[in-house]
C-alpha cells in the first residue's frame, strides 16, 4: 500500500508542472510535515514523495488524507 501511495502522490507532486495542479488545500495540507521530515530533500525525481511515504504513520491526518486520495486518483 504505501508503494502505491508514493507512486500515486509522485505522479501530482513529483515535477514542477504537476506540483502546479496541486491545490493550495493540498500543498498545504502536507507542507508541515515535509518541513519536519524531508526539509533537506531535494525536489525531483520523486524523493519528496518518497520521503513523505516513508513517514506516513507519522504523518498528519490531513496529509494522509491528500496522499490517499491521490492513490485513488
Amino acid at each position: 500500500m504505501l508503494r502505491i501511495i508514493i507512486a500515486a502522490a509522485a505522479l501530482l507532486l513529483a515535477s514542477g508542472a504537476m506540483a502546479q495542479q496541486l491545490t493550495a488545500a493540498q500543498r498545504a495540507a502536507c507542507s508541515g510535515d515535509f518541513g519536519k521530515f524531508c526539509k533537506g530533500t531535494a525536489p525531483g525525481g520523486g524523493r519528496i514523495i518518497a520521503c513523505l511515504g516513508q513517514h506516513n504513520a507519522q504523518l498528519t491526518p490531513a496529509c494522509q488524507k491528500v496522499l490517499a486520495a491521490a492513490e485513488k486518483k
